[in-house]
Order: structure tokens, then C-alpha cells, then sequence
């Protein structure tokens, strides 16, 4: 089911494009996105894709944390898909560091094996925090709510209490 509207991606992981377009969301590319972006413009979520190889080098290590610095800046409503196609001490370290490093800013991350769940995690944000989701998902929780307040037994003796008062 695809999110009306394009989704923005820079030039770089050929995989999770293809696999985007297989679900029908129209594909954009745009020189303008970060290298390793996804921007769902509909939904008002942006992704950026990083391998925990780009953490393999010191000095590679300080332009990937300036890389996710802009991306934060830019994007208000951001995740950091991490990418390893297997989470050992390393790479747990890895995802340590870019926690402790951005520790009180709005980044979220996840940790992903592979394009299919890069494709699936993307997918499902976009879809969950897009308007129409979030109205259905409101709705649902208010008629919930009503309808444990009205099945309440505290509101019968509540009830019962403000008529004997009267």
C-alpha cells in the first residue's frame, strides 16, 4: 500500500529503491537529500541509512557523526537505520557510541540486517505517523477510552454516591 506522493532518496542504495518501487511508492531522486536519505514528504519522516562499517576508522568516524549532525538539523522527525548484517560486540558498540554521542536530540535509531527490513522499518513509520494514520489511530483510542469509562464499575458507584446525595 503506497503513501500518496513521492518519496525523496539520494543516489546511493539501488536495493532499497528497487524495493520501495515494488510497493508502488514513486520514487524521486534529488542531489538536495543527504547521500544514504529517505524523506517520506507525506508523512514528514526522513531516514538516513548508515553501515556500522563507516565506523571503522577514526577519521571516517568524525565526518559520519557531522554527516548525522546535518541530517538532525535538517530533519525534525529523524531515524538512523544502522545497518550490520550481524550485531556483534562491535557493532552494539558502535550503536553505543552514536546513542551517547547524540543523547538528548531527537534521533531515533535501528538497528537493520538488511534492505528488506531497511524497506519494512521505512515503510511502517512512514505509514504510522502519516495524517490519516494518526487521526484513525486517535479516534480509536478516544471511542476506547469512552468506552472503558462508560463500563467502569467506579462511575455506578460515583453515581449511586451523587444520588443518594441528593
Amino acid at each position: 500500500h503506497s503513501l500518496a506522493g513521492a518519496v525523496l532518496l539520494a543516489i546511493g542504495n539501488h536495493e532499497v529503491a528497487y524495493l520501495l518501487s515494488n510497493q508502488q511508492h514513486r520514487i524521486r531522486y534529488s542531489e538536495c537529500v543527504e547521500a544514504g536519505s529517505v524523506i517520506f514528504p507525506l508523512s514528514g519522516v526522513a531516514f538516513m541509512i548508515i553501515d556500522t562499517m563507516e565506523f571503522s576508522d577514526m577519521r571516517e568516524e568524525a565526518g559520519v557523526f557531522e554527516k548525522i549532525e546535518k541530517f538532525l538539523h535538517v530533519h525534525r522527525n529523524s531515524f538512523l537505520l544502522l545497518v550490520a548484517s550481524l550485531y556483534g560486540e562491535k557493532e552494539w558498540k558502535v550503536l553505543s557510541t552514536i546513542q551517547q554521542r547524540f543523547l538528548g536530540s531527537s534521533l531515533r535509531i535501528l538497528p537493520v540486517h538488511n534492505s528488506t527490513e531497511i524497506t519494512r522499518s521505512m515503510t511502517t513509520i512512514a505509514q504510522v505517523t502519516s495524517k490519516p494514520s494518526i487521526d484513525s489511530v486517535r479516534d480509536r483510542i478516544s471511542l476506547a477510552r469512552a468506552h472503558i469509562i462508560d463500563q467502569s464499575p467506579m462511575w455506578e458507584v460515583l453515581r449511586k454516591m451523587q444520588f443518594d446525595c441528593e
